[in-house]
């Protein structure tokens, strides 16, 4: 039960982080509900695809669909109110990839896969929706670049591997993990930490 509810709070998180970049590219509602949609789903069902699971979750489960069309109504109404728009897409891209990385780990996890592939799912199931949302948005995703992101993910994913050999709550493993990413994320962003870029300035000077 507690899986589920961490499953739809990562859902309604992704769903609004979708529709705030989507409302940002000035888009109709139309394009906003998908871009919604496609971020909180496309994480989601790449790992079901990729443990064999037919259909897909989501469609199985109505109740999926309409948390993601209630969240992305949600964002168009208040949007004057959550809009100061970095802010608010930090906050919940940030929620949602720390709730989809545990997901995705614990799925792996019963699903009998070995736990450097749990790890790499989870992070694949925390990224993969935002690398749609950017690309379709015309944005290089946030994954490729510099920022501590993915890294995030496999630190928090490592987190609950490790700590499933320890603990048998599982609630315990959703939190102390998820609250790894967060931490992390936020800690990378305030201090302004990222990682090494294999170019330096005057190269890309060139490039242009």
């Amino acid at each position: 039960m507690f899986f589920q509810f961490i499953d739809i709070l990562g859902t309604i998180a992704f769903a609004i982080s979708g529709a705030l970049v989507a409302m940002n590219k000035r888009m109709d509602p139309f394009g906003v509900l998908i871009i919604a949609f496609v971020t909180a789903a496309g994480g989601g069902t790449l790992r079901d695809v990729m443990i064999g699971i037919e259909p897909v979750s989501w469609m199985k489960n109505m109740t999926f669909v309409y948390v993601v069309m209630s969240s992305a109504f949600f964002a168009v109404l208040f949007r004057k109110r959550i809009n100061y728009l970095r802010k608010s897409l930090f906050l919940f891209d940030t929620i949602g990839i720390a709730l989809y990385t545990v997901v995705g780990v614990e799925t792996g996890i019963i699903a009998g896969l070995h736990p450097l592939i749990c790890i790499a799912l989870g992070t694949m199931t925390a990224c993969f929706g935002g690398v749609l949302r950017d690309m379709l948005c015309n944005e290089i995703p946030v994954v490729f670049r510099k920022e501590i992101y993915a890294t995030a993910c496999i630190l928090g994913a490592i987190t609950y591997v490790v700590l499933s050999f320890f603990y048998e709550d599982k609630s315990i493993l959703y939190v102390i993990s998820g609250l790894v990413v967060i931490t992390i994320r936020l800690v990378a962003v305030r201090f302004q930490i990222s990682l090494p870029t294999l170019y330096n300035e005057e190269e890309g000077k060139d490039a242009l």
